[in-house]
């Protein structure tokens, strides 16, 4: 299974709350231009994983107006910033078990990270920075991956 691993775009600092910070305009700008670039690079996804945050709602529709993506998605408490990647490694599991061939989850610092290492033993957690993208390749039977690449929309910038 292939798991596209997404830090939610730049948000706002100023809120009521954490789970109500909005994504700026840069923050869409950057999701949509690493979704543009996604596009390229990968089959269909199967399913996608949401944190329940606006912020990473916000960079989930933005993603859609560029990657074509299933109808749906999961909203999981365990995606906010504090959640549990043993859980979501567990749920991405069962979901490739389900013959799901590709997954892409938008989440949190510092969920992101723990979750590449989580799936990835071998590998300590990346730093993401906004819009940030990680592809894992997930043997569920194993039940071990691979980071296979990890793109920032400043790498992106730079490789245009």
């Amino acid at each position: 299974m292939q798991v596209f691993i997404m830090r939610h775009g730049d948000a706002a600092l100023e809120a009521a709350s954490d789970s109500v910070r909005p994504l700026t305009l840069c923050g869409c700008d950057e999701s949509r231009a690493m979704a543009s670039w996604l596009n390229g690079k990968t089959p269909e996804i199967d399913r996608v994983l949401v944190s329940p945050y606006l912020r990473a709602e916000q960079t989930l529709a933005t993603v859609r107006e560029t990657l074509k993506l299933p109808e749906g998605q999961d909203v999981l408490p365990e995606l906010t910033p504090g959640g549990d990647p043993g859980m979501v490694a567990c749920y991405l599991q069962a979901l490739a078990q389900k013959g799901v061939k590709s997954a892409l989850v938008i989440s949190h610092l510092p969920l992101v990270g723990y979750l590449v290492s989580e799936l990835c033993p071998q590998e300590a957690p990346p730093m993401f920075a906004t819009s940030a993208i990680a592809c894992v390749n997930f043997d569920a039977e194993a039940c071990e991956g691979k980071l296979e690449w990890q793109v920032s929309p400043s790498k992106l910038a730079k490789a245009m």
